[in-house]
């Protein structure tokens, strides 16, 4: 039975040049980089590209994206607990799961009139701006002693990633578009964290190259998820 191109990458045709740009650069360079330094641990590769291309759907605001990252969640937990990052494995499983199990909900239910593939941008007002960050720290306290119990790799880094972690998931599910610059700055903690691992083990640099990928896509969804805002607010006027 034969299928057409256009069949194949149904996955991806509603993505624009731009993005598909962005996503065939992810790919290119998270599958050269286990080609070069790792050549052995697939799991790591499939959970990567799985979120490169995850990402591109959230930065879209489209809720299929939030399903892709259910399933990056579990396989990048099982990867922390390879380096003991039980900050980072505890994080995603009992954090980042429920949180992404309710964005997806969220998402759904939360649509545009005019496009079911794309979600209605919330907005996060100031005085749960400070309830958040309240929470957050209160948060990052008790993960630190937590972690620090479990004997946990590389403490501090491990402990600010809960606490961007935290934020960036809060954000998601309140379907703002500063959700993103949440995980941007996730991204650059994670490229820290497993920058020192890959000092004692050169397989983990494709993890660096990973999250170097994620921090661009996670800019391009803060910049799309405005654009977003601004046209939802013309049409509702």
């Amino acid at each position: 039975m034969k299928f057409s191109m256009n069949k194949r990458l149904f996955f991806i045709k509603t993505f624009t040049r731009g993005e598909l740009i962005l996503w065939i650069s992810s790919v290119s360079l998270i599958l050269l980089s286990f080609l070069i330094f790792d050549r052995q641990d697939y799991i790591t590769l499939f959970s990567s590209l799985l979120a490169v291309t995850s990402l591109v759907y959230v930065a879209k605001g489209d809720p299929i994206g939030q399903i892709l990252l259910i399933f990056f969640v579990i396989f990048y937990a099982i990867i922390s607990l390879s380096y003991r990052y039980y900050g980072e494995a505890i994080t995603y499983v009992f954090m980042s799961l429920p949180m992404s199990l309710l964005s997806l909900v969220s998402w759904f239910r939360n649509t545009t009139k005019e496009n079911k593939r794309q979600v209605r941008v919330g907005h996060v007002g100031k005085r749960e701006c400070a309830i958040l960050f309240l929470l957050a720290a209160l948060v990052t306290v008790a993960f630190y002693f937590i972690l620090r119990a479990l004997n946990t790799a590389n403490l501090i880094v491990s402990t600010f990633s809960v606490t961007t972690s935290f934020v960036a998931a809060y954000l998601t599910f309140r379907r703002s578009p500063f959700y993103a610059l949440g995980y941007a700055a996730n991204d650059v903690v994670l490229i820290v964290l497993w920058t020192l691992a890959t000092i004692d083990n050169v397989k983990y640099l494709s993890m660096v190259i990973c999250f170097v990928t994620f921090l661009a896509n996670d800019l391009y969804g803060f910049f799309n998820w405005r654009r977003m805002e601004r046209s939802q607010s013309k049409k509702s006027k």
